[in-house]
């Protein structure tokens, strides 16, 4: 109650809490250093099994946000900002959620229930990017201690530590797990066997415009994707040529770029890259890299996401709002308040019934889909009627069980609205 109300109505605490994370430069150096609780760097769980969980650093509601009309699963943990977050296809165990934070202490989550599972410990500076291959078997981080390193997802252990000569941005797999994309401050992408990764890259890309923000493998490999620092638009390279072969424009320098999951792609094999540059959410057709759909935001958008199974898109920016957008039409349908400070990346799951938001206040929430917390909810209320009726059966009208605001089969929802009432009448005066 104390941190709902001081964070809704107390000046100090709701700027403290905006604040909260602080923010650094590239290499992760703190301006405004914050305390938060953070799971301990150990490496994976025992015995390596994802469905492991850290004690005392799951997930739990978020109060704040219930008010908004939904209480996401917060998952606390890292102690700075968090800059990327990204999930693994659906795999026979589940699928992930990996996340790259400026405390450089990337983690893996169980991506439905945001449950900690490990902490990769070794790096000296910001992770910058962090990936899993397709059967999550595998992980790479990006940092700003000059190095991309690759992790057994399984162990935790480091297999691979792959030296830069300056700050590493992105990181990503080939869909065969043998190749690995970096890129950063040096303005060239470059390619690593994963057989012989100490051999050197197999591929260079140099001359950039800019500083890599993100590099992503595409058709099968046979294309990379770039963006950078402060150029608008995506260039699309023929990684055996090293030619451009096609590009994306953008209004502004793009901030986002992400390429919808193969698995949730449409039934009719259609596959898009969606970006996002501050004020616009623009949508290509990911095979002829023609742009379809070209939103305007009126507030500002540094992450997006889409899935074309659901028709929405999620856009999450500076004014620390989640919000939701149907495909066709750019209306709103969803806004959703929950973080304490800017929303710098936003992934939908891959099974589309959920997507998760990485902000500024160190935290990561995973929210459920309108449709999907509809179907939650009605399958909810059918087992509630069913109990409350075997309850008025066992005792007679007007006895039973009394729990949960259940007294006799009925409900009583008086109770909730006069402690709401009590706390919107709450005046704290600022000290």
């Amino acid at each position: 109650l104390h941190e709902l109300l001081s964070s809704r109505y107390c000046r100090h605490c709701r700027e403290a809490n905006t604040d909260e994370g602080g923010r650094g430069d590239e290499r992760g150096n703190e301006q405004r250093p914050a305390a938060r609780r953070h799971v301990a760097s150990v490496a994976i769980a025992a015995g390596g099994q994802h469905g492991a969980q850290a004690r005392g650093s799951g997930s739990s509601l978020a109060p704040s946000a219930a008010a908004a009309g939904q209480a996401p699963l917060v998952c606390h943990g890292h102690s700075r900002p968090i800059v990327e977050i990204a999930y693994s296809p659906v795999t026979d165990d589940g699928f992930f959620l990996i996340s790259a934070s400026k405390d450089g202490k990337p983690m893996i989550r169980n991506g439905e229930t945001g449950d900690w599972i490990g902490t990769f410990d070794g790096h000296k500076g910001a992770v910058w990017g962090a990936c899993l291959d397709r059967p999550a078997l595998l992980a790479a981080t990006a940092s700003a201690d000059f190095t991309a390193r690759i992790w057994d997802a399984l162990t935790g252990d480091e297999k691979h530590k792959l030296e830069h000569k300056h700050i590493v941005r992105t990181v990503d797999f080939s869909s065969d797990s043998r190749q690995l994309l970096t890129g950063g401050a040096e303005k060239v992408v470059r390619v690593f066997d994963m057989e012989r990764p100490d051999a050197g890259p197999t591929l260079s890309l140099e001359g950039m415009a800019g500083p890599v923000r993100c590099a992503r493998w595409h058709n099968d490999d046979r294309w990379i994707l770039v963006t950078c620092n402060d150029v608008a638009g995506v260039k699309v390279f023929d990684a055996r040529s090293k030619d451009v072969v096609g590009a994306l424009p953008t209004d502004g320098a793009c901030l986002s770029m992400e390429l919808s999951p193969a698995a949730a792609a449409a039934a009719d094999g259609a596959a898009f890259i969606t970006t996002a540059d501050g004020s616009t959410v623009k949508i290509f057709d990911a095979h002829t890299l023609q742009e379809v759909k070209t939103h305007h935001l009126p507030h500002q958008a540094e992450s997006a996401s889409y899935i074309p199974s659901t028709n929405r898109f999620v856009a999450g920016g500076e004014d620390l709002w989640v919000r939701v957008f149907d495909y066709e039409t750019g209306q709103q349908l969803e806004c959703h308040k929950g973080h304490h400070g800017p929303v710098h990346c936003i992934r939908f799951a891959p099974d589309a019934l959920s997507y998760a938001s990485g902000s500024e206040d160190g935290t990561i929430r995973i929210w459920k889909l309108a449709t999907a917390a509809a179907a939650a909810t009605a399958a909810a209320a059918t087992a509630d009627s069913a109990a409350t009726a075997a309850g008025g059966g066992a005792g007679g009208k007007g006895e039973g069980l009394e729990r949960n605001g259940v007294s006799g089969g009925v409900v009583r929802v008086g109770a909730t609205e006069e402690v709401i009432k009590k706390v919107e009448g709450f005046h704290i005066a600022a000290s």
